[in-house]
């Protein structure tokens, strides 16, 4: 997992080399500080020579202050190497994901790839800077204070050689109890961030419904999922400082008994031991970090662990196979034999033996009951999702021959969820062609039947949507997401029930303005009205992930019972 994670430290790599030289400064002068007033004791004071006191004493202020100042530098590079390797980390998955597949996207939910770019990158980064300060610091503490002791009194060290491994056993058994613990835990966030983002995206129908309690009550049984969650892997976590505590204390009881009775008889100096026991408290405390930075490690390694999962994940549509160089010459789209499910595991395909083409430049309708598989058929032309058999060619070529980026700017998609970003209108239709001028924006608006509605606000096309679009109504939203891929200027345009919001008017008018808009465009319209299909010049009935028909309207109403019966259906509802 650490080699997965190492890439993302390159930039700040110099300031991993230097945290740990400013701690070596660190501890070799806050070791020998110790020492240096054993002497102070043990020398200058019994002789009364007061200018070996002063200066030892100023000595030792120097070297503290110089400690000092290479404490700060550890806090500084540390800092910056592990908030930088943070922000290196937080973009390489934020890149990752924009490269997966709508199919590697259904793999993880929202939450959760929100949850692993927050929560565990910060969990991960935490351990980062824990590992170049404490885990420095604490065993060249330890190694240092441990020889400094050794050379005052190595009788007393063998109190140590009982501590360490009762230590070392402690810390084994609680970071293998606490790691899928804290796993769980994990998970239990995934679930509140869950709870917590469908409230916000659909908080007006939770008003509109009222069901605010039943909403409060269910992120309550989230929020006590997690605090259980929580307080399970504490349990584990908290034996860690009463056992540390218990073994430093123990320890410096012992040295205290021990040591004061060699001072008795002689074998030992007042100034050897206060410095040997601030050495043991070095030494101890030195353990005690390495013990909270055990423990840190433990909670980042499930963090690790989930990051890692989203940086294994491969995409399964790629640029592997592409040839670079054509481009899409024009809007012909066929489909040879295709078969397609979204699950390599399930026994039935969603979408079989689809066979047919559709000429550039024709309008085509697509027409066909709830689960006929109408957009997952329509999905395949711009690869969001990839044919499990046969082809799919666009512009007479397999669209696997394109680039990803060159396909998809070929073919212009208005899926069902129509989704807008914060900001205003102009910055929205924008994602269309970021250089179109105010001119195409406008044309683009009115092609759509939009420009209308956008100047009866006060702002007009500078109008703040705020975030999802909030301030539009439905079918205005709908209509800003047909000019935004009118501006695009595609090879061919795909409205997925794009006009559902919109009165059959207005459905009408978009239908007319695509004429003269984009004359050489191919315009695929799935509808659940047949009036918004009935003058294309195909239409394609479909039934439970078959082509059932294909024909104008006329043919079909002479033909075909399933598209007879939609379109009587509906003219008698309007009746």
């Amino acid at each position: 997992m650490l080699q997965k994670l190492y890439p993302y430290t390159k930039k700040y790599r110099w300031y991993m080399l230097l945290c740990p030289l400013a701690v070596l400064g660190e501890v070799l002068l806050e070791t020998r500080i110790p020492l240096l007033m054993s002497r102070i004791v043990d020398q200058g004071i019994p002789a009364g020579d007061m200018g070996y006191v002063v200066r030892t004493g100023l000595l030792m202020i120097a070297m503290a202050l110089l400690s000092m100042a290479c404490g700060m530098a550890t806090s500084r590079f540390g800092s910056v190497a592990s908030m930088g390797f943070g922000s290196e980390l937080r973009r390489g998955l934020f890149g990752k994901i924009q490269s997966f597949s709508f199919k590697n996207l259904d793999r993880f939910s929202t939450a959760s790839l929100v949850t692993r770019m927050t929560t565990d990158v910060n969990n991960t980064q935490n351990a980062l800077l824990m590992c170049l300060r404490m885990l420095m610091r604490a065993p060249m503490m330890f190694i240092c204070a441990t020889a400094m002791a050794w050379s005052i009194n190595a009788s007393l060290m063998k109190i140590f050689f009982v501590a360490v491994p009762v230590l070392v056993a402690a810390l084994a058994v609680i970071s293998t109890r606490a790691f899928p613990r804290f796993q769980a835990m994990l998970k239990k966030y995934d679930g509140l961030n869950a709870s917590v983002q469908e409230n916000l995206i659909a908080i007006r129908v939770v008003k509109a419904y009222v069901r605010a309690r039943h909403e409060k009550e269910k992120f309550e049984g989230s929020s006590d999922d997690l605090m259980e969650a929580s307080m399970r892997a504490e349990r584990i976590i908290i034996f860690n400082t009463p056992i540390m505590q218990l073994t430093m204390y123990s320890c410096i009881i012992a040295v205290l008994w021990l040591g004061g009775r060699q001072i008795m008889v002689g074998s030992m100096l007042t100034g050897e031991l206060m410095s040997f026991i601030s050495y043991i408290s070095q030494i101890l405390m030195s353990l005690m970090m390495i013990s909270m930075a055990f423990v840190n490690l433990v909670m980042s390694r499930a963090s690790i662990s989930r990051i890692t999962e989203v940086l294994d994940e491969q995409p399964d549509i790629t640029d592997d196979g592409a040839q670079p160089g054509p481009a899409v010459e024009n809007g012909q789209v066929t489909f040879e034999k295709v078969a397609f499910r979204y699950d390599a595991a399930s026994a039935e395909n969603t979408l079989e033996g689809v066979d047919f083409t559709i000429p550039s430049g024709c309008t085509v309708g697509i027409i066909g009951g709830t689960g006929s598989a109408k957009t997952s058929l329509v999905q395949l032309i711009p690869r969001l999702y990839d044919a499990t058999e046969g082809r799919v060619l666009v512009g007479g070529r397999d669209v696997r021959e394109y680039t990803l980026s060159t396909l998809r700017d070929a073919v212009s998609m208005v899926l069902q969820k129509n989704v807008l970003f914060s900001g205003t209108i102009r910055d929205n239709l924008r994602w269309g062609n970021e250089n179109a001028t105010d001119q195409q924006i406008i044309a683009a608006c009115k092609a759509a039947q939009a420009h209308d509605f956008i100047m009866s606000f006060p702002d007009g096309y500078d109008t703040d949507l705020g975030q999802g679009g909030v301030n539009v109504s439905g079918g205005q939203k709908q209509r800003l997401c047909i000019a935004r891929a009118l501006l695009k200027a595609p090879k061919i345009l795909i409205l997925d029930d794009s006009t559902s919001a919109v009165d059959t008017a207005t459905d009408a008018l978009i239908r007319e303005a695509f004429a003269t808009y984009l004359p050489g465009t191919t315009k695929i319209i799935i509808a659940q009205r047949v009036t918004s299909v009935c003058d294309a010049d195909m239409i394609v009935v479909m039934e439970d992930g078959h082509i059932d028909a294909i024909g104008t309207h006329e043919e079909l109403m002479a033909s075909n019972d399933i598209y007879r019966d939609v379109y009587e259906s509906q003219q008698q509802g309007v009746a």
